[in-house]
C-alpha cells in the first residue's frame, strides 16, 4: 500500500482530528531485539536470554519497549509523507506508555492519529498519537504522543 500523501501546512490542519492510517505488519526478530540490546547496553535476560525467557511471566522473550516505540521512523513513513516541505525534524514526545508485551516473533504495525498542527517560525509543529499494535492482540503495545516539526 502506497502512504498517504499530504501536501503542505494547510492541508495537514484539515486533518486534525483524524486517523491517517496503518503501516504494514512487520516481525520482530530475535536479532532485532539482540542487536537493540547491544546498541543499548540493556540486556536484560527477559529480551535475549530464549531459554531462561520462557520460563519467564511472558512464555519467552520480548522485544524492549523502546525497541518498539523506535520503529516509528521506520514504519511512519509507510504510512504519511509530506508534499510542500523542505524537511522534518523529530521534535520530541510528550507521553510514552507500553501497555503489553511484543512477543518475538510477533508482528507489529503502527496507527497514526493528528492530534494537533501548530504554527512555529518556518513550519509547523505537529502533534501524534503513535499507537503500536502487535497482530491478534487485545491491548496495543505502544502509545506515544510525538512531535515532529515541518519546515518549508
Amino acid at each position: 500500500m502506497s502512504p498517504r500523501i499530504i501536501n503542505g501546512a494547510e492541508e495537514l490542519k484539515t486533518l486534525v482530528g483524524e486517523h491517517l492510517g496503518y503501516s504494514p505488519y512487520s516481525e520482530i526478530t530475535q536479532e532485532q531485539v539482540n542487536l537493540f540490546a547491544d546498541a543499548t547496553g540493556d540486556h536484560q535476560w527477559i529480551h535475549i536470554d530464549v531459554e531462561r525467557a520462557k520460563t519467564g511471566p511472558f512464555g519467552g522473550p520480548i522485544a524492549h519497549g523502546y525497541l518498539t516505540l523506535s520503529l516509528g521512523p521506520y514504519l511512519y513513513p509507510q504510512i504519511v509523507q509530506f508534499g510542500g516541505f523542505s524537511m522534518g525534524v523529530n521534535y520530541g514526545a510528550n507521553k510514552i506508555r507500553f501497555p503489553s508485551p511484543v512477543p518475538v516473533g510477533a508482528k507489529v504495525r503502527l496507527g497514526v492519529k493528528l492530534l494537533q498542527v501548530e504554527d512555529i517560525a518556518g513550519g509547523v509543529q505537529l502533534t501524534l498519537e503513535f499507537t503500536f499494535e502487535c497482530e491478534g492482540a487485545s491491548k496495543p503495545s505502544c502509545v506515544a504522543e510525538i512531535i515532529f516539526r515541518q519546515y518549508v
